[in-house]
């Protein structure tokens, strides 16, 4: 098979990638599932119990920056073969630590690190290889992750009450380090160099923005910071429900496994989403995409406040998986829609890090406010405060690529 752009080569690539992205994104649920019982084996708070995740989510940043740097300049297979050995010995290490703190750093530096490998430098090699559907592809891509959220969840649940959280760990590095490792040895081609070169024109009928060094009229460092800004903000909302479900569940008397249910249905849901939100992409842009999919993680977050019954948390939570999986992918396709596609993996890692930060400083903060109050439903009120910071930088970014186009067509002339 020929090594191009839209070939059958791609699609076969595409489907390897989502095989790595399911098994890789594992830990940033997993350990969502483990929380109720790692708190009572240690003993300590809910704010304390989620810090586990929350190293977890900056070792999974970081290491997305530094892989995306690596996979720019070597090909993605090397950064997936470091993620393997991570991510597996950090499953095989957590289960053998002797409190929180240790596991906490585990999971940070060994399980976050690896996951880090995973996601934004597969999601950015995925824009490389297609041009035709980018938008598809790469929704296809990060859906791996959701996949993860669905299948991952129900799975350790069962494994947890039947041989004990530890066990399931060891279990876990061994299967997942092997399959990562031998999958990413599929990934060794390099995107092909026309893709690299290449300027955006019209995609699917769409006229598009090049690439350039002043994205949205701003400099690289400005253009890309108020990204970063907008992927805090947008996961730190994102991760109330993501995080806390499970424990939202047991605290109403509805038990971890009914939460696990759920989490899992809302990250099913988040598939279809990120599916219908790639052709959305495809035709209306990835800054469109973005402000669609905030508007609309938005009002399920305001759902979750005057609902707490076992079927309508069911039914939000459904919804909230559906409104909210295009969020994240449509990063990827804004960067390569808007800055020089030699960068993608470097500046989608920093972007896509700083969304792993957002879960993680919402995972921590949706804790302490629980802690502080004894509910979620101030927790809920921050994470809606968070999104609408995320719709304002969205909106913002819209305006002036529309002034800009206007402009460069009125320059342009009849």
């Amino acid at each position: 098979m020929k090594h191009e752009a839209d070939s059958r080569y791609a699609m076969w690539r595409l489907f390897i990638t989502l095989l790595i992205m399911t098994v890789g994104s594992s830990g940033m649920y997993v350990v969502s599932v483990m929380l109720p019982a790692i708190q009572a084996d240690f003993g300590v708070a809910r704010a304390d119990a989620s810090l586990p995740y929350t190293l977890l989510m900056i070792g999974f940043g970081l290491g997305g920056v530094v892989m995306g740097k690596l996979a720019d300049r070597y090909g993605v297979m090397w950064p997936l073969l470091a993620g393997a050995a991570c991510v597996g010995l950090g499953y095989v290490a957590s289960s053998l630590a002797g409190s929180i703190l240790a596991f906490s750093l585990v999971q940070g530096v060994l399980v976050g690190l690896g996951s880090g490998a995973v996601f934004a430098p597969l999601v950015a090699d995925t824009s490389l290889w297609f041009v035709k559907r980018r938008g598809m592809a790469v929704a296809v891509c990060a859906s791996g992750n959701y996949v993860a959220g669905a299948v991952w969840p129900p799975i350790v649940q069962h494994f947890v009450e039947v041989a004990g959280w530890r066990a399931t760990y060891v279990g876990l590095g061994i299967f997942c380090g092997l399959a990562m490792a031998g999958l990413a040895l599929f990934m060794r081609p390099r995107p092909p160099a026309a893709v690299m070169a290449a300027a955006p024109g019209n995609v699917a009928g769409r006229p598009v923005t090049m690439p350039t060094m002043r994205p949205f009229g701003l400099s690289l460092g400005a253009a890309q910071g108020m990204l970063c800004v907008a992927g805090v903000a947008c996961c730190v909302a994102m991760s109330m429900p993501q995080v806390h479900i499970v424990a939202y569940c047991t605290d109403l008397g509805y038990g971890a496994a009914r939460g696990a249910q759920m989490l899992s249905l809302m990250l099913a849901c988040g598939i279809a989403s990120r599916l219908i939100s790639g052709a959305i992409c495809d035709r209306i842009g990835g800054l469109r995409t973005l402000l669609l999919g905030s508007v609309l993680q938005c009002v399920a977050l305001f759902m979750f406040l005057p609902f707490d019954g076992l079927v309508p948390l069911f039914l939000v939570s459904a919804l909230f998986g559906l409104f909210q999986g295009g969020i994240v992918p449509s990063y990827a396709i804004i960067v390569r829609e808007h800055f020089p596609p030699a960068e993608a993996g470097a500046r989608v890692g920093t972007i896509i890090g700083c969304t792993l930060l957002g879960m993680a400083l919402g995972g921590w903060m949706s804790g302490k406010v629980f802690d502080l109050t004894g509910s979620y439903h101030a927790a809920f009120i921050n994470g809606i405060a968070w999104n609408l910071l995320n719709m304002t930088i969205a909106v913002t970014l819209l305006v002036r690529v529309q002034r800009r186009m206007a402009g460069h067509a009125v320059a342009a002339g009849p």
